[in-house]
């Protein structure tokens, strides 16, 4: 096959007219100017969009730092894979070990050599924040604490968490267990992405076990800020912290601020959020598996093959006025049968401003077998003469 890539730069095909002419007039470049993000008091802070990964507002966010109970968020994205993946059941009754029932901090008041859900510790973790119920989970996947936050740290390798370590599944300090802010939207957003029939548990607004009812500690839950999640933290050396997320009608948010005070941290992550939604509009230009363009195959059962990508393509851009957005599609010159589904054939660019913002491969739709003797020869003289 000839990898010479042929410039197919699209302006306005049939399909990109109507997406990039609807950007330019939409209400995605409603106002002039952009101002400046929040300057925050926090010590670390960020805020991305969910479907872009695209960071609005950041201050030290690769820093290391102290996570405190945000730990358990890894602690629960665990759970899930192990409940997903059959290894254990949301109704599996856990005896609650030594360690589990009388470790410090905030807990769900679970009792030594009791038994517990599975479900019933999660919403300990998720919504009391309980350091117990977070051991005692731990315990049931990987038969102790200390093999579950292996388990923790070959997960964040493969989220590409690249300043996280943890020694623990409850977030106690430890001069070994730490994790950035990035870090912490990154895994917000593979949870919210990964587990998305879990994530209700993060709104709940309270809940009761052995009959001591305790509020969520994240307080923007009650704040018409349509927030629906994720986590505080708190230690003396972490400071307070919190991870919320939010979403006004397609667009999810995702605000990480460390090392606040026990109010100011909902108030800064409140700011931030405003900042974005004010600002910023996130669109979807491509969806998955849908046709961008269709290209000649030789020597094929078919004749022609549509491309696309592999996953949407989402950008996140201000509400101000620009010259738009502009795609370009690079197609290998020459394809030959048989070609598999999936199978990269060349990629695309997307930009703004000049500068670009998106890429992705371009990848067959189907799968073309190799035609028989007479197509591949008569398309082998055809090609010869083009």
């Amino acid at each position: 096959m000839i990898l010479r890539m042929k410039n197919l730069f699209v302006q306005f095909t049939r399909l990109s007219a109507v997406m990039f002419f609807g950007l330019v007039a939409s209400s995605l470049y409603a106002t002039e100017w952009m101002p400046k993000a929040p300057s925050l008091a926090a010590r670390n802070y960020i805020l991305i969009d969910f479907h872009s990964s695209k960071v609005l507002a950041e201050k030290a966010a690769d820093e290391k730092v102290d996570p405190a109970s945000i730990t358990k968020l890894m602690t629960a994205y665990i759970v899930y894979e192990a409940i997903e993946s059959g290894l254990i059941d949301t109704d599996d009754q856990v005896k609650v070990s030594r360690k589990a029932g009388r470790l410090g901090g905030s807990k769900m008041f679970i009792e030594v050599g009791s038994l517990v859900s599975v479900h019933d510790l999660l919403s300990g973790v998720v919504v009391q924040s309980g350091n117990d119920a977070s051991v005692a989970l731990a315990e049931h996947v990987a038969g102790n604490e200390e093999i579950f936050a292996d388990l923790m740290n070959k997960k964040a390798q493969e989220l590409g968490l690249r300043e996280s370590y943890f020694v623990n599944s409850t977030g106690l300090s430890d001069d070994s267990h730490y994790m950035s802010a990035r870090d912490i939207a990154i895994l917000s957003q593979a949870l919210i992405r990964d587990y998305p029939q879990h994530y209700s548990m993060y709104s709940e607004h309270d809940y009761t076990y052995n009959d001591i009812r305790q509020p969520n500690r994240n307080v923007l839950l009650w704040r018409n800020m349509n927030v629906d999640g994720l986590k505080t933290g708190y230690t003396e050396k972490a400071g307070f912290c919190v991870v919320v997320s939010s979403q006004e009608d397609d667009m999810r948010l995702i605000a990480v601020v460390m090392g606040s005070g026990r109010q100011k941290r909902f108030d800064e992550a409140s700011e931030l959020l405003r900042y974005g939604y004010r600002f910023y509009k996130t669109s979807k230009l491509f969806g998955k598996q849908k046709a961008l363009t269709e290209v000649r195959v030789w020597g094929g059962d078919k004749k022609q093959l549509g491309l696309g990508v592999p996953a949407d393509i989402y950008v996140t851009l201000p509400r101000s006025k620009n010259a738009g957005v502009k795609t370009e599609l690079m197609v290998y010159e020459d394809i030959i049968a048989p070609i598999e589904k999936g199978q990269e054939l060349g990629s695309i660019a997307i930009s703004y401003n000049g500068k670009t913002i998106e890429q992705s491969a371009l990848i067959s739709l189907y799968r073309i077998a190799e035609g028989n003797l007479w197509a591949r020869i008569s398309d082998s003289v055809i090609h010869l003469f083009q």
